[in-house]
């Protein structure tokens, strides 16, 4: 028979296994706290990230983490699959070209009243759980984001996207303030039109969205979640998954990406190309995937940079300095991202 007194002991070894796990991984996450303590982080917050309660939650710890760390994060985001289904039961009709949805008069209120009503009260209130720092924002408030009106070109060919934007101006100012009182900023991704009317705002792909703002307040990162784990070398080989790309070789995959994708890996060219030191594609599907990206030395996803930021070591009071990356090689394949589903396609 057992003893009773070796099942206690079996117990207690196994909890401290574990809390030397956690402490190990509490470890290697300190350099990079390190590393960017007070630095800005815009996130793209959208796709399936946003439909499981579980994974929801997951998100918004994160944040509060950053936070918590002594990062000033920022998020934007969308709300791609509860448009489409508010869409749908009212019966009005969705369509994508070019990686975006084409945004009718009527389906643009849909949007204001999803995003701004919804989809951002939620993201606040689960960050919220965690404190009282996070702030809802539209981009309708303060002027915070201002567009004009734009098209798309497919095939040589212009379409008509209608109340679709792309951002012009972005309110740094307000942002600044509530960011240095520890707030924690959260936008939804629609914006007022430049001399257009009141009360008929313009839909934004949040990607690009989120680039804007990002360029905009000089960012250190701007991640952007997703519902693939990134850009892939030689597709469908999945132990491809390109880690880390320069600027130059994204500018000459763009072309070959599926629609899905051009605008999320165009908006990580934008911001590297002023002056956002790294971009990052990551699986939003996988529970605090914004953690393993930021604080391990792996990383999880596709990082878009010019050069290479190093870990603080520890024991140095002193961050890491910067320095010219070395790019690796990347190729696609003629049948690029197709885990780029409708749902991706469907993450404004």
């Amino acid at each position: 028979m057992s003893n009773p007194h070796d099942m206690s002991t079996k117990s207690t070894a196994a909890r401290l296994a574990a809390a030397q796990v956690k402490a190990e991984a509490l470890t290697e996450a300190l350099p990079w706290i390190k590393t960017f303590a007070g630095a800005t982080i815009v996130i793209k917050y959208g796709g399936n990230a946003m439909i499981s309660p579980e994974l929801q939650q997951s998100f918004a710890d994160d944040i509060a983490f950053l936070r918590f760390a002594g990062i000033r994060p920022v998020v934007v985001h969308g709300g791609g699959p509860q448009i489409t289904s508010m869409l749908a039961r009212l019966g009005i009709q969705s369509e994508f070209k070019a990686g975006q949805r084409v945004t009718s008069e009527e389906a643009a209120e849909v949007i204001r009243m999803v995003l701004s009503g919804q989809v951002n009260r939620d993201i606040v209130s689960r960050i919220n759980r965690n404190g009282n720092a996070a702030i809802g924002l539209s981009g309708e408030d303060a002027d915070l984001l201002l567009a004009n009106k734009t098209h798309a070109e497919v095939d040589g060919e212009v379409i008509d996207l209608g109340r679709v934007g792309e951002i012009a101006e972005v309110n740094t100012t307000v942002l600044t303030e509530l960011l240095d009182a520890g707030r924690v900023p959260v936008i939804c991704s629609i914006a007022s039109e430049i001399g257009g009317e009141a009360g008929k705002p313009l839909n934004i792909n949040a990607d690009l969205a989120a680039s804007a703002v990002a360029k905009a307040l000089k960012a250190h990162k701007l991640i952007m979640l997703t519902d693939v784990p990134g850009l892939y070398a030689n597709w469908p080989d999945t132990s491809s998954l390109i880690s880390r790309i320069g600027p130059k070789k994204l500018k000459e995959l763009l072309p070959s990406l599926d629609a899905g994708m051009i605008p999320k890996m165009t908006a990580a060219l934008e911001a590297i190309e002023n002056g956002v030191k790294q971009a990052h594609i990551i699986d939003g599907r996988m529970a605090h995937s914004l953690l393993l990206e930021v604080f391990t030395s792996e990383g999880i996803g596709t990082m878009v940079e010019d050069t290479v930021v190093e870990p603080a070591p520890l024991g140095d009071g002193h961050k890491g300095e910067a320095h010219e990356a070395t790019q690796p090689e990347a190729t696609q394949s003629e049948a690029t991202q197709h885990e780029a589903t409708q749902e991706e396609k469907n993450d404004e």
